[in-house]
């Protein structure tokens, strides 16, 4: 189930309110003690998150399934993407399952069961953080409160959800509805410049979004990456080369270099120019739990 974009939040005591995590959704299926977590792209993500699978193992009760996000807090406790992709060059970063939902408890489906209830399984299942689960952070308040707390600690954004609303899976509903406070968003690598000075591999990413069927030029990235990272990058993107430009219209940029449209980049930024550009991207990281083509020019962020 996914939420809908709204610039400003709901009010009303039929909805509640949680902190938006910046990481990889995921769900833990645990059928006959074998634990499986998975992407939103079907991807398997056991073997990567071994502490989360083990911990969601040893869970109390028959088979379950859970809907959560697998994330890295910063030393603030905020969840921070990059933490979570630099686990392969830093093994310091922890990953913890923050857990927001239960699609299955005891064997028995609880996807038409409203919210209310499924939040009170799943805290009879995850009651308080545990090893590397946890129950996803409700916000008291309205709608404005939960989003002044989610500014004031630096976080994502909210989502507010209906209390008695049930679980849609593979609908992007409007009884969940998240709020952004960072500029963050996914975009599409179709090129890249070639490196200047001191930099090895590439100077800047060139990212679109899908406008229909063309991919539509929104910028370059030039900032954001570590020395592994553009290492990692530049062994991907030569797997991916291209005569043409996947671009329409292609920018008119020297020394560019084209690739097929296949990976997904997640970038900060500061906002959109009114041509259509973004200003001041900066690189996150890359991202295996999105499509390419679920990153539209409609649905911007």
């Amino acid at each position: 189930m996914l939420a809908t974009l709204s610039k400003e939040p709901v009010e009303g005591d039929e909805w509640i309110f949680e902190e938006k995590y910046d990481g990889i959704r995921a769900i833990a299926e645990r059928r006959r003690g074998r634990v499986r977590l998975s992407s939103r792209t079907g991807r398997d993500l056991t073997a990567s998150f071994p502490d989360v699978a083990a911990a969601v193992r040893a869970l109390p009760g028959a088979d379950l399934a859970l809907d959560g996000e697998l994330v890295v807090f910063d030393r603030a406790g905020v969840s921070r993407f990059q933490l979570l992709q630099r686990r392969g060059i830093d093994a310091r970063p922890r990953p913890v399952y923050a857990v927001f939902d239960v699609l299955r408890a005891r064997g028995r489906d609880l996807t038409r069961r409203p919210l209310d209830e499924r939040r009170r399984a799943l805290l009879r299942i995850v009651p308080r953080r545990r090893g590397p689960l946890m129950p996803s952070r409700r916000l008291r308040g309205g709608g404005a409160r939960a989003l002044a707390t989610a500014r004031g600690r630096g976080w994502e954004g909210i989502v507010a959800k209906l209390r008695g609303s049930r679980y849609q899976p593979d609908v992007r509903s409007p009884a969940w509805r998240k709020v952004k406070v960072r500029g963050e968003s996914e975009f599409v690598v179709g090129g890249y410049t070639e490196p200047r000075g001191s930099r090895t591999v590439l100077g800047a990413l060139l990212v679109g979004l899908y406008d229909g069927p063309r991919l539509r030029f929104v910028g370059k990235v030039g900032t954001g990456y570590t020395h592994e990272v553009l290492r990692d990058l530049g062994a991907k993107l030569r797997r991916l080369r291209a005569a043409r430009s996947p671009f329409d219209a292609a920018p008119r940029l020297a020394g560019a270099a084209w690739v097929r449209p296949a990976l997904v980049a997640q970038l900060a930024y500061g906002e959109w120019t009114a041509g259509g550009r973004l200003r001041q991207p900066s690189f996150l990281g890359l991202r295996t739990d999105k499509r390419p083509r679920e990153c539209t020019w409609r649905s911007r962020e």
